[in-house]
């Protein structure tokens, strides 16, 4: 058996006991960069830690150890009710400020399953209350972070752009931002329609006035109750009065403290500091943190905890056992196999498949590390647009968390209260099973045939 197949078959080893033992996919990945690189290359230590990704690295922790300050002093709870004031309160769209909410917080910078767990629970509550499809809420919290995933500050889009421009392709960063969006935005609507959306406008308006939060961050919960009865004088049938919590133990989340106004200011810094003057996102949101931390300790003291330390682990593990291959040509090797089959179209239209099949199962990080530069060879061929196949493989691989065996899925899941969990963990897996199914086919036909990059 040849050495690139034996690395090759160790990466399926990889992804197999990830998913089916629970064990952090980064960690395997770095046994494995170690076991191959040594038994298999003859890589010493350095030739097997040039792969390591020390750029990503400080990406990840300094997003993460931002967005958890923004956490922990309260301002995505302030963002969540700021978001539902905007629309009045009108139920219709708090699906859509879901959506646009975890896409915002994504495209900043947050780890995908970081703001779903934010934003899940406090949706699902909403959809519980007001009576709407928890599918339907879940999936536009899901698909909404997927939108903004892939923005140039955000996680994703800095590992698939690096990946890109380590790999010498051409990239375009807003083409990957805007596939991702776009396609996660269609779905949103069709999901909308399909399951009650359009139902929703009957149901009027509730007031937004209260002064906590609905399950989000640990801060006192004003109530939603029907208007009737309330003392308040008459209302029309179907609207609700607010009415405020009996304790409010912590600063209520509508209110601006000076911390969370800091930390909003320093979130904007960081998209004009990179997007306006091409500064490191990483070395930016550090340099942010800390200027915070050092303000408010109490509100950040236990921010590095939760910076999000299993997933640099598992991108920096996958990335390097990545480094491994491309060292030993085993890449090369692979690519010119997929090019082998003599149909580029089909070799693409296959790796966008595995791509979304392996996702919904395990990390759609490690995924796109491992398959875009499994791509590149024939990529080289020209034959192929390398824009659209890297935007491709990205939806493709990113789409299907909804599936209740991701993280995400698994947090929408977790996170509905009052429903039949069995009942609502096999409408996750059927619903996942469709966007499997119907969407890298589909990206494939619009993304790669046309030739784009």
């Amino acid at each position: 058996m040849s050495p690139e197949l034996i690395s090759i078959l160790v990466l399926v080893v990889v992804f197999v006991i990830a998913t089916t033992r629970s064990i952090n996919m980064g960690a395997l990945a770095f046994a494995a960069a170690f076991g191959v690189g040594t038994l298999v290359a003859g890589l010493d230590a350095d030739g097997i830690f040039a792969g390591f990704p020390g750029d990503l690295f400080v990406v990840l922790v300094g997003v993460t150890y931002l967005f958890a300050i923004a956490r922990a002093n309260g301002t995505t709870d302030w963002l969540v009710h700021a978001s539902i004031r905007l629309v009045r309160g009108r139920v219709a769209l708090i699906p859509w400020v879901m959506f646009a909410l975890t896409g915002a917080l994504t495209a900043i910078g947050a780890v995908s399953p970081a703001a779903v767990a934010i934003v899940a629970p406090i949706a699902l509550s909403f959809a519980a209350r007001y009576h709407i499809s928890p599918l339907l809420m879940g999936a536009m919290v899901v698909h909404g972070a997927q939108g903004g995933g892939f923005s140039p500050i955000s996680i994703y889009g800095s590992i698939v752009n690096g990946i890109v421009e380590r790999e010498k392709l051409p990239g375009d960063e807003v083409a990957l931002f805007l596939a991702s969006l776009i396609v996660n935005l269609v779905i949103a609507g069709v999901v909308f329609v399909l399951f009650g959306g359009l139902k929703l406008w009957a149901q009027g308006a509730v007031e937004t006035t209260g002064s906590g939060s609905q399950g989000g961050g640990g801060s006192s919960g004003g109530e939603a109750v029907p208007a009737t009865g309330t003392g308040t004088g008459p209302r029309e049938p179907g609207t609700t009065v607010t009415r405020p919590a009996p304790t409010a133990t912590t600063p209520a989340t509508t209110h601006l403290t000076p911390a969370r106004i800091a930390t909003l200011v320093s979130l904007v810094a960081l998209v004009v500091a990179v997007l306006g003057f091409d500064l490191d996102a990483g070395l930016t949101a550090i340099t942010l943190a800390v200027v915070l931390s050092t303000a408010w300790p109490d509100d950040s003291r236990k921010a590095v905890g939760e910076i999000a330390w299993p997933t640099v682990l598992l991108i920096c593990g996958v990335l390097t056992y990545v480094g491994v291959l491309d060292e030993m040509g085993t890449i090369t090797w692979a690519g010119e196999g997929v090019g082998g089959i003599g149909v580029p179209l089909l070799a693409a239209v296959l790796l966008c498949y595995i791509g979304a099949i392996v996702s919904a199962f395990a990390s759609s990080v490690g995924i796109m590390g491992a398959l875009i530069p499994l791509a590149v060879p024939f990529l080289a061929q020209g034959e192929i647009g390398a824009v659209g196949m890297v935007a491709a493989l990205a939806v493709s691989a990113t789409v299907v968390d909804v599936s209740p065996f991701s993280t995400n899925g698994a947090l929408v899941l977790a996170a509905a209260p009052d429903v039949d969990r069995e009942r609502f963990f096999r409408q996750l897996m059927v619903y996942g099973g469709i966007v499997v199914a119907a969407v890298p086919a589909v990206v494939w036909l619009v993304m790669v045939v046309p030739g784009w990059g």
